[in-house]
C-alpha cells in the first residue's frame, strides 16, 4: 500500500481514491465492460444482417486477434505510468500537453457514447421482455438504469468493486449456461451453416466484435484504486480480451447453430430473443435472455466506473469546464461522486442525440479507438527514453505497436460507412469544435499533468 502510493506520488499525485481492488477485481472491471453478454448479444442483428453466419464464424475471431496488439501495448504502459485516467496521461508525458488533450477529450467522448450503448441496450432489451413498445418508454427505463448505475458508483470503489467480482462470475456461468442448453436442447444446423454470408458489406459487420471488444482500458483507469497496479492493471486489460474472445465466439457459435429461419431471424427485432425463444420455447428462450440482461446491467456499472475516473484525472489537472468539482472526491465514500454523475448525465444526452443504436455505438468504438492509438503512435514517435514497467513487450513491443495502429485506422474508415455516417459526421464535428476549444481557450490555459520526480 505505501509502496504503490509512493510510485503515485512520483507521478505527481496524492493519494485521494480508496486503493481497494485486488488483481482479480481489476480484471473483472473490463472483463464486464467488455462483456460479451451485452456486445455480442445487443449487436447480433447486426452481424446477422452484416455478414450473416460468417460473421459471428470468422468475424469475431479476427476481430480478436486484431485487438489483441492493442491491449498489449497499452498494457505496457499501463505499467511503465500507473495512474487514473491512464491513457490521457500516457499521450501528455510521452507526445506533450496537447497530445493528453486530445487523448483525453476522445476517450470521454467515447466513454460517454458506449455507457449510453450499454445501458439504452438493456433498455431496448427490458422494453421488448415487458411489452413497453415506444421510444418514450424505453427512455424512461433507460434514464432508471442510469440512475442505478451512478447510484452506486456513488456509494464507492469497495462496494463496486464486489459487484465486479459478482459480475465476472455472471458472465463466466451465463455464457457457459446458455452455450450449454443450447447445445443439448436446441435443434442444430449443420456446421457448413457457418460458412453462409448474407447481407450487407461484410466489414460493416465486425462493429459486432469491435464494439464489444472496447473498455478495457477501464483496468488502467482505476490503477489508483488497485494494488500492484503495474502488474495487476497490465494483466487486467490483456487477460479480459483474452477471455472474453474465447467466451464470446463460443456464444456465437452456439446461438448462430440454433437459428432455424435465418431470413426471419435477421429481420426479426430482436434477432437474439427470437433465435433463443424460436429453438428452446418463450419460457426457457426468455430466462437466458434476462441472464444476459443482467450481465448488461453489470456491464452498464463498470463503464460509469471507468468513465467518472477519466472525468476525475483530466478534471484535477484542469481540462474540463468545471474542474474544481468534478476532481472533487466524496469525504465519506472516497469516489469522484460529481464525475459519476456527470458521466450518466451525458450518456442519457448521447441517447437522446441519435434514435440509431447502430450509430451510438460506432461513435463510441470510433473515438475509444482513436484514444487508444493517440498514447501509442506518441510512445512510437517519443524522444523521451522508455520508460519500463514490470509488465512489458520487449523487443516485440514497436512490432505490436504498428499493428495496433493499422487496425485503430482500418477501424476509423470501416465504422463511419453506411449505415453509420451520422457517427462519422458526430466525429468530424467533435474533432472540429476541440481543435478550435484548444487553440481559442485551453492552448494557454491546461497545465497538463505535472512533472514525474
Amino acid at each position: 500500500m505505501d509502496r504503490d502510493a509512493e510510485q503515485l506520488r512520483r507521478l505527481g499525485y496524492a493519494q485521494q481514491l480508496l486503493r481497494e481492488m485486488g488483481g482479480f477485481a481489476n480484471f473483472a472491471l473490463s472483463f464486464s465492460i467488455i462483456s460479451v453478454l451485452t456486445g455480442a448479444v445487443t449487436l447480433y442483428g447486426h452481424g446477422l444482417r452484416y455478414g450473416g453466419p460468417l460473421q459471428m464464424s470468422f468475424g469475431w475471431p479476427l476481430v480478436t486477434l486484431l485487438t489483441l496488439p492493442i491491449a498489449l501495448s497499452l498494457a505496457e504502459l499501463a505499467s511503465a505510468y500507473p495512474t487514473a485516467g491512464a491513457l490521457y496521461h500516457w499521450s501528455a508525458i510521452l507526445g506533450g500537453r496537447r497530445a493528453g488533450f486530445f487523448t483525453a477529450w476522445l476517450n470521454t467522448i467515447g466513454q460517454f457514447a458506449i455507457t449510453a450503448g450499454i445501458d439504452y441496450g438493456l433498455a431496448e432489451f427490458v422494453a421488448a421482455m415487458v411489452g413497453a413498445a415506444g421510444r418514450p418508454k424505453t427512455i424512461l427505463i433507460f434514464i432508471l438504469i442510469l440512475v442505478s448505475h451512478a447510484g452506486l458508483n456513488h456509494l464507492g470503489v469497495r462496494l463496486v468493486s464486489r459487484l465486479n467480482d459478482l459480475s465476472a462470475w455472471v458472465h463466466i456461468a451465463g455464457v457457459a449456461l446458455i452455450v450449454g442448453v443450447l447445445a443439448l436442447f436446441a435443434p442444430h444446423q449443420p456446421p457448413a451453416f457457418l460458412l453462409q454470408r448474407q447481407g450487407g458489406p461484410f466489414a460493416v459487420g465486425l462493429l459486432l466484435a469491435a464494439w464489444t471488444f472496447t473498455g478495457y482500458d477501464a483496468s488502467a483507469h482505476v490503477s489508483e484504486e488497485t494494488h500492484d497496479p503495474g502488474r495487476n492493471a497490465a494483466w487486467g486489460m490483456v487477460l479480459s480480451v483474452a477471455v472474453s474472445g474465447v467466451a464470446g465466439y463460443a456464444l456465437l457459435l452456439a446461438v448462430t447453430l440454433a437459428i432455424g429461419d435465418l431470413p426471419a431471424a435477421a429481420a426479426a427485432d430482436n434477432p437474439f430473443i427470437f433465435i433463443l425463444q424460436s429453438a428452446l420455447g418463450s419460457s426457457a428462450g426468455s430466462a437466458l435472455v434476462l441472464i444476459a440482461m443482467a450481465a448488461m446491467w453489470f456491464c452498464g456499472l463498470s463503464s460509469v466506473t471507468s468513465n467518472s475516473r477519466m472525468l476525475f484525472a483530466f478534471a484535477r489537472d484542469g481540462g474540463l469546464p468545471f474542474s474544481a468539482k468534478l476532481a472533487s472526491v466524496a469525504p465519506r465514500w472516497r469516489s469522484p461522486h460529481y464525475a459519476v454523475w456527470t458521466s450518466a448525465a451525458a450518456a442519457l444526452l448521447v441517447a437522446l442525440w441519435s434514435e440509431a443504436y447502430s450509430a451510438m455505438v460506432a461513435l463510441s468504438t470510433i473515438a475509444l479507438y482513436a484514444s487508444y492509438g493517440m498514447p501509442i503512435a506518441c510512445s512510437l514517435l517519443s524522444r523521451r527514453p522508455q520508460k519500463r514497467g514490470p509488465w512489458h513487450l520487449g523487443r516485440a513491443s514497436t512490432a505490436l505497436n504498428l499493428l495496433a495502429l493499422a487496425w485503430i485506422a482500418t477501424c476509423a474508415v470501416l465504422f463511419v460507412l453506411p449505415p453509420n455516417q451520422l457517427a462519422g459526421y458526430t466525429f468530424g464535428g467533435c474533432l472540429l469544435a476541440l481543435a478550435l476549444y484548444w487553440g481559442l481557450r485551453m492552448r494557454g490555459r491546461f497545465r497538463g499533468p505535472p512533472p514525474i520526480v
